[in-house]
């Protein structure tokens, strides 16, 4: 096994190198709800073509990113925050962050300007696994667990290839990983 963490709320997700599934291709998922019934949580390095203002009519000055956060209900809008004194009624997921929260009090602090990016991620879409079924993928060395991360890589909108800091960040024994080129046949 790559990794002897067990994933719980608020570890990140790699997945190894060589993914197949075009869903989670070099992917870094932030586990939100972990409990006997699954897992669920967000892929925070894809970006969608789709801006707040256009997913939620009542922002129209939100020109916030929304990243797709999986392949499960993709119709469905979810935030992580790091600011619960200004939306409350968020699940605490460690790390100084926020899962959900009081909706209108959400649009009401985004329309106000209180709330800005870096504060707030928005995510269309979830990752979700049936009973046991992360743990299976995890012994297949599908993914890889850190409980090590900084949490402005979940929050701001960086140009760095996420992934690949992610990997970086678990030290000298998966740094060489980060260099592994995405279709192996190119080795």
């Amino acid at each position: 096994m790559l990794t002897k963490i067990t994933p719980t709320i608020g570890n990140i997700l790699i997945a190894e190198p060589f993914m197949l599934d075009e869903s989670f291709k070099r992917s870094v998922v932030l586990l939100v709800n972990s409990s006997e019934e699954g897992d669920l949580g967000y892929i925070i390095n894809y970006t969608s073509d789709l801006l707040l203002n256009e997913a939620l009519e009542e922002c129209p000055n939100a020109f916030l990113p929304i990243y797709y956060g999986g392949p499960a209900e993709t119709d469905v809008l979810n935030f992580i925050h790091c600011c619960p004194d200004k939306i409350p009624d968020g699940v605490p997921i460690g790390n100084g962050l926020f899962w959900g929260g009081d909706f209108g009090i959400m649009k009401s602090q985004i329309n106000n300007f209180s709330v800005k990016e870096g504060e707030i991620r928005f995510f269309m879409g979830y990752t979700g696994w049936g009973p046991k079924q992360l743990a299976t993928e995890i012994e297949r060395n599908e993914w890889i667990v850190s409980d090590h991360f900084d949490p402005s890589l979940i929050l701001e909108d960086s140009d760095i290839d996420t992934w690949k800091e992610c990997i970086i960040n678990l030290g000298e024994r998966f740094a060489h990983i980060a260099n592994f080129p995405e279709d192996p046949q190119l080795n």
